[in-house]
């Protein structure tokens, strides 16, 4: 969907914000950007959607070349949610929404629809919130209205600069299980700027760590954790808050042959009595567990639990596992060892960067 080919971007003061940056997003695929201060995140999302050019190098979406679209019709296709939610606060909620589509020129009964169908999804009655003004709402309600009003035109792509890093602890946390859900239902291509390496975490499918304007390593939240590919990617991680607030697919054994992923048609009395079976039917989707001669149908994990509710989840089970899934799908399998082993490493991490320090 979207492709960085050797892009390169010097400002007029010298300063070189990327260098030789070479990306690909998938479609549907959320990717969070972070690094320290001044490492070019925000420059390469802003590229995206030609608020920035580069000085040198290629941005293609969908097999263009961005630089031969027309600015109008490539940010029709683009929605933006900004940290500073510029809700224009003369317009009612509803047609804060419908501004884009307006500019589309769809019709009043489909703009009614989509905005309606959009504030249901964040959890807002339309019928109690439709026509109320920007400053009649809270902060965090307002965030929402901010993130469905770029969604409103039905854009392919969203880009997202720090949307949460003015809210509450708590309103930020239920925004990003708000993204997290909307995304499993809207599939869109969405890049997200954040400094919060646990929401890069969280919310990620891959997660790029960039230092000076280049790519230090992009990868998966549970790949990055894992197999961190130099010791800045290390210390980076290292930083993070409380180990309890990891999501469990950074955790959990991932599932191959040897963690025994197999076809629901397997008979529980052929399998092994000490071993955990994770089930799938026909289509790859999670079926359920076999354990000890007999069929489990156990609630999974989803790949975002954090690792404190995990482990209450798994301490009140009664099993010394539990399956992982992510949308739907079998990930892994997390178990007291697993979070053992994880609590050790952290503690040796954050005892090596304060011996560090």
């Amino acid at each position: 969907m979207i492709e960085f080919k050797h892009v390169s971007k010097i400002y007029n003061d010298g300063t070189q914000a990327l260098d030789d940056f070479t990306l690909q997003v998938h479609d549907a695929e959320l990717v969070t950007l972070i690094g320290p201060s001044g490492c070019g995140k925000t420059t390469t999302m802003k590229m995206i959607n030609r608020l920035i050019n580069p000085t040198s190098g290629d941005i293609y979406i969908n097999g263009n070349n961005i630089k031969n679209v027309n600015i109008h019709e490539l940010r029709f296709n683009i929605g933006y949610v900004l940290q500073e939610i510029a809700l224009f606060p003369h317009m009612t909620i509803e047609e804060n929404i419908a501004v884009v589509p307006e500019m589309k020129k769809w019709k009043r009964k489909r703009i009614r629809d989509r905005s309606h169908a959009l504030m249901e999804m964040v959890g807002l009655d339309p019928s109690v919130y439709a026509r109320r003004m920007p400053n009649e709402l809270s902060g965090g309600q307002q965030q929402r209205v901010g993130v469905i009003r770029a969604l409103a035109a039905d854009p392919d792509i969203i880009l997202m600069d720090e949307p949460f890093s003015a809210l509450d602890p708590i309103s930020r946390e239920q925004l990003q299980d708000d993204i997290q859900k909307l995304q499993k239902q809207i599939k869109k291509t969405i890049v997200f700027v954040t400094h919060d390496m646990e929401e890069a975490l969280a919310l990620g499918d891959r997660v790029c760590l960039m230092k000076d304007g280049k790519i230090v390593q992009a990868d998966t939240p549970q790949s990055l954790i894992l197999q961190p590919k130099s010791q800045f990617v290390k210390d980076f991680i290292g930083n993070r808050k409380s180990p309890w607030q990891a999501a469990v697919d950074t955790i959990a054994k991932q599932l191959d042959d040897n963690l025994l992923h197999v076809s629901e048609a397997v008979e529980p009395s052929s399998a092994d009595d000490e071993k955990y079976y994770v089930l799938h039917d026909d289509s790859g989707a999670y079926a359920g567990m076999i354990h000890a001669g007999k069929r489990m149908n156990i609630e999974p994990l989803q790949n975002n639990t954090k690792l404190a509710e995990a482990s209450d989840k798994l301490q009140t089970s009664g099993l010394d596992f539990l399956p992982v899934v992510k949308n739907g799908y079998p990930a892994g399998l997390l178990g007291y060892q697993d979070i053992v082993s994880y609590l050790k490493q952290h503690a040796a991490d954050r005892s090596g960067v304060a011996d560090h320090e």
